[in-house]
């Protein structure tokens, strides 16, 4: 093994954490124990570990809950289950946290061992299958052609923002200015006599067109009537 691996094993009989010592320390690996699970995840958070031994039946926090803690906090370490007591339920709640694997007691060394060494496994490289290259190309095609148009266009875009900002701006507040004075009682008096003197000056030219224009428009009608009335009679002819 070219880099230790560091193991640890919580377990409150100290008779156990020195059998997985005895059998792990000469394969490359480093053991390091602890009697609950509390203590257990005190060691998780202080120092880096890549994978867990926990006995099922301890006092204060058993096996299960050590593996939902440690799989919540860490879901990539992988955490073995030693127990002489194994249930149904408590297994597939375990299994159901993301539990690699059980050890049925009595443990022999090679069982340690492989249990180890399989949990370590690296993951199989057809797991991790990469998308054809042919069909990321046309994304990688379209995703630089708009990355070049964006580049060209980026001078004119800031040049537009520059021109057109300060007539925007200048908008802006006179319609703020606008709406705040219109606020004002002597404001809209204001404005409302200027709308009066405004139909006043204007209605004797208004009057003044509807007279020329009158004579135009009726002799305009009156044509159009008799273009009909014409055109009626040949057709009846």
């Amino acid at each position: 093994m070219s880099a230790l691996r560091k193991v640890l094993v919580v377990d409150d009989d100290p008779v156990v954490g020195k059998s997985f010592n005895r059998v792990l320390s000469g394969k490359g690996y480093i053991v390091v124990t602890a009697e609950d699970g509390y203590e257990a995840l005190q060691k998780l958070q202080s120092e880096h570990y890549d994978m867990v031994f926990t006995d099922l039946r301890m006092p204060g926090m058993d096996g299960v809950e050590v593996a939902e803690k440690v799989k919540a906090r860490q879901p990539w370490t992988p955490v073995v289950i030693v127990t002489g007591y194994g249930s149904g339920k408590s297994e597939e709640r375990a299994r159901a946290a993301g539990v690699a694997e059980f050890l049925h007691k009595p443990l022999s060394p090679e069982m340690i061992e492989a249990s180890a060494a399989k949990a370590l496994q690296p993951a199989p490289a057809a797991a991790v299958t990469a998308a054809p290259p042919a069909a990321a190309e046309p994304v990688r095609r379209h995703g630089t052609l708009v990355n070049m148009l964006l580049f060209l266009s980026a001078p004119f875009i800031g040049l537009l923002y520059a021109v057109l900002l300060p007539f925007v701006g200048l908008g802006m507040l006179a319609w703020i200015g606008g709406k705040a004075a219109m606020e004002s009682p002597k404001v809209r008096e204001g404005f409302a006599f200027a709308k009066f003197m405004t139909k006043l000056v204007f209605a004797p030219f208004v009057g003044l067109a509807y007279v020329v224009a009158y004579p135009f428009v009726g002799l305009t009608l009156l044509a159009w009537t008799g273009v009909r009335a014409l055109a009626g009679t040949e057709a009846a002819k």
